[in-house]
């Protein structure tokens, strides 16, 4: 059934499916709890929006058939957390690819997960903007509304301003916006780091392998920005972990290695935990009963083992989370089967808000042949993640 939304808020404030390679981590950590559990239903739309889908052809895909008189209101790749228990989530490039994405709108939409009902409402939303032509080449649209065939954001994070910055794929760069959704600078490129999508060419990175994760640090100053791939030259299955300094608008130089379980692997977010260490969500690149690899782990940049590379402890299993009592209706153990699972944040010391990407209307890890709704949950870790007073009180 189609669900569109009454939206009165202004906002202040596929993956190709490889074949898993299994890697058992060398200490299972203690199970993770699911506590709550909340979904929006993948047939959502923002009301009185634009067309969308016109690329997708007219076949149904997972029962659904395109184009869309509306924008789907889908594809949550980052979050942030607001202080009334709203979250502001970015929708990324679309459709997966910039050939198929031009009419796809890229935006931020406010969330309010109602744990009591299940439901996730949408409550408000902007869409990304660039009026004073900062974007360095053409856009798609002559009002410089950005699309998923302009920009590819991934992931994102809130300065205390209330601006946010978001950490781009096809580039890959780093964008900031106003509270109204507008760029507010030019895009900052990586340095030596091109993509497939990027007009200089000399891509050393793969396709929809940039910035997939973005966490401000503590004390506000820095922002970590996680490649999703491996730059070529380096060690196979080692992303950089690349420090921006934002008063000066650049990043330092300074990069850390984190290193996947296998080289098939990918992440898809990252949060800041305190100045050294981060949660970082790793997967494989399957779903429904194929999945065998979704995980978050703790990494800390002091490399304790001195091998060059962030240490590395899971903290959570997402396939195999304990519910003893059946929260939001589940089995137990309850499982989050996504391709993509693409937001993370910290709610308290124990507590972590986890949603995937849904790849509206590709993905079907829930149940085979329906489009994945995007699920919202929150787990508590069976230990305390110890966490700078600062990342917990952050709105």
């Amino acid at each position: 059934m189609r669900r569109t939304l009454a939206v009165g808020l202004t906002l202040l404030t596929v993956t190709a499916l490889a074949t898993p390679t299994t890697a058992a981590p060398a200490t299972r950590p203690k199970q993770a709890t699911l506590t709550n559990f909340a979904s929006l239903p993948a047939e959502t739309y923002l009301p009185g929006s634009e067309p969308s889908g016109a690329a997708l052809g007219t076949s149904p895909i997972n029962g659904i058939t395109p184009p869309f008189a509306d924008q789907p209101i889908q594809g949550f790749s980052g979050l942030v957390r607001n202080s009334d228990g709203t979250f502001d989530v970015i929708s990324d490039n679309g459709y997966g690819t910039k050939a198929n994405s031009a009419d796809w709108l890229l935006r931020i939409n406010r969330i309010a997960p109602n744990f009591k009902t299940g439901e996730v409402d949408v409550v408000g939303g902007i869409t990304l903007t660039d009026p004073h032509g900062h974007i360095p080449f053409p856009l798609t649209r002559p009002d410089r509304v950005i699309t998923g065939a302009d920009i590819d954001i991934e992931s994102v994070t809130r300065t205390a301003d209330g601006t946010y910055w978001m950490g781009d794929e096809f580039g890959p760069y780093l964008l900031h916006f106003d509270r109204a959704g507008r760029l507010m600078a030019p895009p900052v490129p990586l340095p030596g780091v091109r993509a497939p999508e990027n007009p200089a060419g000399n891509p050393n990175i793969g396709g929809s392998k940039g910035f997939e994760g973005i966490t401000l640090s503590p004390d506000g100053k820095t922002i970590n920005a996680l490649l999703e791939g491996t730059v070529a030259g380096d060690e196979p299955g080692t992303l950089r972990l690349n420090e921006f300094d934002i008063a000066s608008n650049a990043f330092t130089g300074k990069t850390w290695r984190y290193q996947l379980e296998a080289t098939n692997f990918a992440i898809g977010d990252a949060i800041a935990v305190d100045h050294n260490r981060l949660l970082i969500i790793e997967r494989d690149s399957a779903q429904g009963a194929d999945a065998i690899v979704k995980r978050v782990y703790l990494a800390d940049k002091r490399d304790r083992d001195h091998d060059g590379k962030l240490d590395k402890t899971m903290v959570a299993d997402l396939l195999n989370l304990a519910n003893p009592k059946h929260v939001g209706g589940q089995a137990d153990p309850f499982k989050f089967p996504f391709v993509t699972i693409e937001g993370v944040t910290i709610l308290d010391d124990r507590t972590l808000a986890v949603l995937n990407d849904n790849n509206f209307p590709s993905s079907s890890g829930r149940t085979p042949g329906k489009p994945d709704n995007d699920e919202f949950i929150t787990i508590r870790l069976a230990e305390n993640l110890h966490a700078d007073p600062r990342v917990l009180r952050r709105r």
